[in-house]
């Protein structure tokens, strides 16, 4: 994908729904008794190899493109595949299904594309191990392939190392089957959708409720709880946009002189909005429209306008709630005067990159002053920007983020394997065109 500055962005846009929230309701609505039926779900690769997962134990699902409807087979229902399960490029389906695979009456392989079968599985195995799974790393190298043998499984107080949603979520969807209170205690507070959308199925979860979220998450209430379930049942879903997605809209309408985008029915979970927060600190000017209750997940419109960027600190509690956003941010820094410093996301590099390596590699090749270091990076923003080729390393938030980044240099970026966004966004240069001011050019 060759891309160049073509000027200002102005309009309206609406980003597909949140990946997180559709793999959940798909998850979710297998295991319940009756249809699920979700509206807004993400028709991107990764949401559609959890479709695919679950299709192949047994599970009829119809998707219709916007609305997909899942035919539950109750908590007991899965049978098992014939075939070896393929996740594709999904972390989340990997982690997750995990979970839910330890507790059946079957064995089962899980595996995934080469960025999957690096990634670290050890994370979930051990705690899963701790009730009673039975997982086996086939290479021996605590990655996929996964061989898991269904068991019995019981209930753990489980602290972990990493505030991850992924972990956690694994560990409570084991715990739908497990024989006593399973709960989960990270660090910091990572995303909610597990929690908020297993109550709506029917399923005993409690969290301590946190009450402010005004600048950055709160260290407290981070434990959360499950009962052993005997039942989910069947829900109507509404998927709010994806503010993953929404980010590169943002980071667009902020670095971009004269642009102006309302991003609409955007998801601001506060375990999600880190970016907001962020985007505030650097001076953005930055609004939240017609802010709504939905399902559960909290919504709003954001309009935002260019803005003179500044520099700022992002670290911390408030990692887990934009860790998917901190290659746009890197960018925006890199657009933004004085100095911007990124740590606490070791996690960045166990990511579908290294994602502190490949941002300092491709910041550095547009002419940005980077400079990467043991868990971020810190930017020194301010200096021109220029094209160059980007490699996307086949990480779709890379590919996204320099797709942006490209409207604030000069001369011509190309994007290698540009067409890895298709795991998340697969309009998204379309969708970006669409919203870019071209002076005359047609």
């Amino acid at each position: 994908m060759e891309l160049k500055k073509w000027g200002p962005l102005r309009g309206e846009i609406t980003v597909p729904g949140d990946k997180s929230i559709s793999h959940r309701a798909v998850m979710f609505g297998s295991l319940a008794k009756g249809t699920t039926e979700i509206h807004g779900f993400l028709q991107g690769a990764d949401c559609l190899s959890t479709i695919s997962c679950f299709e192949k134990m047994g599970v009829s699902i119809e998707n219709k493109g916007d609305v997909v409807l899942v035919h539950g087979n109750g908590l007991h229902g899965l049978k098992k595949p014939e075939t070896i399960l393929d996740c594709g490029n999904s972390g989340t389906t990997t982690r997750l299904i995990s979970g839910i695979l330890s507790a059946q009456d079957f064995d089962v392989t899980l595996t995934g594309d080469a960025s999957i079968q690096k990634r670290p599985m050890k994370r979930i195995m051990e705690p899963l191990s701790r009730m009673g799974a039975d997982i086996t790393s086939i290479r021996g190298n605590d990655c996929a392939p996964l061989l898991i043998r269904g068991t019995k499984l019981h209930g753990i107080h489980y602290t972990s190392k990493v505030a991850s949603a992924q972990v956690k979520s694994a560990i409570l969807l084991a715990g739908l089957y497990a024989d006593g209170i399973t709960q989960v205690t990270e660090p910091f507070v990572s995303r909610n959708h597990s929690e908020r959308m297993l109550k709506l199925f029917g399923a005993s979860v409690s969290t301590e409720e946190i009450e402010a979220w005004d600048s950055v998450v709160s260290t407290e209430g981070t434990t959360a709880s499950i009962s052993p379930a005997t039942q989910l049942y069947g829900q109507k879903v509404m998927v709010p946009g994806d503010i993953s997605s929404a980010a590169y809209f943002i980071a667009a309408g902020l670095m971009v002189p004269g642009s102006e985008i309302l991003i609409k029915n955007v998801g601001i979970n506060p375990t999600r909005d880190g970016l907001l927060h962020v985007c505030r600190a650097m001076g953005a000017d930055l609004t939240l429209l017609n802010v709504r209750g939905q399902e559960g997940e909290p919504t709003a419109d954001i309009l935002v306008r260019h803005s003179a960027l500044h520099g700022t600190t992002v670290g911390g509690a408030i990692i887990p709630t934009l860790i998917d956003e901190l290659p746009m941010i890197a960018a925006m820094a890199a657009a933004a005067e004085g100095e911007t410093r990124i740590c606490d996301a070791g996690e960045l590099k166990v990511k579908e990159s290294n994602r502190i390596a490949v941002m300092v590699e491709n910041l550095t090749a547009m002419g940005a002053d980077v400079t990467e270091t043991e868990d971020g990076m810190i930017i020194r923003g301010g200096k021109p920007l220029h094209g160059a080729v980007i490699n996307s390393h086949l990480d779709h938030r890379i590919a996204m983020t320099f797709a942006v980044t490209a409207q604030c240099a000069e001369g011509l970026t190309t994007i290698q394997g540009a067409d890895c966004v298709n795991i998340s966004y697969p309009r998204f240069y379309e969708e970006l065109m669409g919203l870019i001011q071209k002076r005359g050019v047609c």
